[in-house]
């Protein structure tokens, strides 16, 4: 997906969309996945064949800019955060909780990415971004009014930290991705993750029935470290050229509501009022924050 000519609006926007189903549907997956593999080993093969997977793009990116060898703790560092911790907490959560629980929770991400940035002194905490959290947050509440036996208050906090993890790998990513180029910041992130979790994976698989598993289990992995790990960031970047971020990011709030669309037939989920609800509220909080 290099440059040239400016593409289309329809090409454009089909890629979103794609890109929004992909992110949705690796909920559900994520799920499916969970009755072949433990959490923890998931997370981590996950990690690893995301990395394997970004290798051949990284080589053959035309545009990628030089790395020094000071460069690397700090890329390693990022790698923690976006990567290695992300992506244990996520599975960790979504082993504990529903997918419309989940999909909602990382849709507080850009508020948790405003709290940090202000901190940091790279935005500005108005008022009305206030408001527009404490909305949000009072979403969170609603949402875990009504007990859901196939969610709980540990896989929410899991969630929460993927989230959380996810956003200081943003904040922090930001400098270095504007010096070496996004498909540098994931390679150097999925790779050095991969590398950093080797010891839980030996650990992991050391006792673990690889015979076991279902084609389907497989194919669940193979799409978890594929899709939404490599493929969803080379569109997000892409269309981050020809369109402003502000609009891209209005398309993450459709999350939620397709992966809960897609949990109710495939995974048997029910939606409740109060998930309804409170899910209307983290929305709109999240839209009031990003568009003031």
């Amino acid at each position: 997906m290099s440059g040239g000519s400016r593409p289309s609006p329809l090409k454009l926007y089909s890629l979103i969309a794609l890109m929004v189903f992909f992110w949705s549907l690796n909920f559900v997956v994520g799920k499916l996945a969970l009755r072949d593999f433990p959490p923890m080993l998931l997370a981590c093969l996950r990690t690893t064949l995301a990395g394997v997977f970004v290798l051949p793009v990284y080589l053959l990116h035309q545009e990628k800019t030089g790395w020094k060898r000071s460069d690397v703790p700090l890329l390693i560092q990022l790698g923690v955060f976006g990567v290695a911790l992300n992506q244990v907490f996520f599975v960790l959560g979504l082993n504990r909780t529903s997918v419309a629980h989940a999909a909602l929770i990382i849709a507080l991400t850009p508020l948790l990415v405003l709290l940090l940035a202000s901190a940091r002194g790279l935005e500005v905490f108005s008022a009305r971004k206030a408001a527009g959290m404490a909305i949000a947050i009072c979403g969170v509440g609603v949402i875990h009014i009504a007990k859901s036996s196939q969610a709980s208050f540990v896989g929410d906090v899991f969630i929460l930290l993927a989230a959380t993890t996810f956003t200081i790998f943003t904040v922090f990513a930001k400098e270095a991705t504007a010096r070496h180029g996004s498909v540098t910041m994931n390679t150097f992130a999925y790779a050095g993750g991969a590398v950093l979790l080797l010891p839980v994976t030996i650990l992991t698989s050391r006792d673990f029935d690889f015979a076991g598993v279902s084609a389907a289990g497989w194919l669940c992995l193979i799409y978890m470290a594929l899709f939404p790990s490599v493929l969803c960031y080379l569109i997000y970047y892409y269309v981050l050229t020809h369109i402003p971020a502000s609009r891209v990011s209005a398309f993450s709030y459709l999350q939620p509501f397709v992966a809960t669309l897609l949990a109710i037939p495939l995974l048997n989920e029910h939606v409740t009022t109060s998930l309804i609800a409170g899910g209307a509220l983290v929305l709109l909080g999240v839209y009031v924050t990003e568009r003031t």
